[in-house]
């Protein structure tokens, strides 16, 4: 169900994962993602599945959580599978039958990119679920604050980002009640040509539409209620402040990715 995606979702705890500075998780994540395309091949790739687990364990988020993150894209993973199994054709075959032709190799990479993607999805899911809105915001704020020097408008660009991943749950919430509502009135979705269904998406769609403005409206006027005219002159009641937790989280990730680099002379 569109309701079990977790995407954009923020799970509040005390967990060593929860108390990084919001700044420094960005930055190991967009780390985390290079360790796993450094990986090139599954001793190394086998690293950052430890990773990815023992991250989500010390995180303390419950583990369906790792499940529901990977539902929304399991038709991806699915197509990128079925791809490098039938189009590498390097290696020793093991089926061949007319056009289809399927090898140790093929096998090979296709378990990788799966487990690759996979690990890049839980992993990531980790900012979201242990960083509240408010901290990625600044966050992302400070970060970007040498564009400032250029003119560049941060504060507003990070605040439609934090708010975009805010909504993302509340915009699944919105499309899941209207196709209950709309299966409810007879509304028949599921079977049909691609293009009956297409169509069927319309009672579905312009609701969420009009669900959205009505959103977007209400933010706007609560912002409004509250004095907000931007970051110009803002400040902030939480100071962000990087403590001896964030130093080792660093060396955490940083024996990781040595341990893949490792993992790639051996191979």
């Amino acid at each position: 169900m569109i309701k079990d995606m977790t995407i954009g979702q923020y799970f509040p705890g005390k967990s060593p994962v929860h108390r990084l500075d919001a700044r420094l998780k960005i930055l190991l994540t967009i780390a985390f993602i290079v360790m796993l395309f450094v990986a090139d091949d599954i001793k190394g790739l086998g690293v950052g599945i430890a990773f990815t687990f023992i991250t989500f364990i010390i995180s303390r988020i419950p583990l369906k959580m790792m499940f529901k993150s990977i539902r929304p894209i399991l038709i991806i993973i699915i197509i990128t599978a079925m791809l490098n199994l039938f189009f590498v054709h390097t290696g020793t075959p093991l089926v061949e039958w007319k056009f289809i032709k399927i090898t140790d190799k093929g096998v090979e990479t296709a378990v990788f990119m799966v487990v690759r993607i996979l690990c890049l999805i839980v992993g990531t899911s980790l900012l979201t679920y242990t960083s509240s809105p408010i901290d990625l915001t600044d966050a992302i704020e400070r970060l970007l604050s040498p564009l400032k020097k250029i003119k560049v408008p941060v504060h507003e660009l990070a605040m439609m980002m934090t708010i975009a991943l805010r909504f993302i749950p509340t915009l699944l919430e919105e499309t899941d009640k209207i196709t209950s509502a709309q299966k409810a009135r007879g509304a028949d979705m599921e079977t049909g040509s691609i293009f009956k269904r297409a169509k069927a998406l319309i009672p579905i769609l312009i609701p969420l539409f009009v669900s959205s403005f009505r959103h977007a409206e209400e933010l706007a006027l609560a912002m409004e209620c509250r004095c907000y005219h931007g970051g110009e002159g803002r400040t902030r009641m939480k100071q962000l402040h990087f403590k001896l937790i964030d130093l080792w989280g660093t060396l955490y990730l940083v024996f990781f990715f040595a341990g893949v680099i490792v993992m790639n002379k051996i191979g």
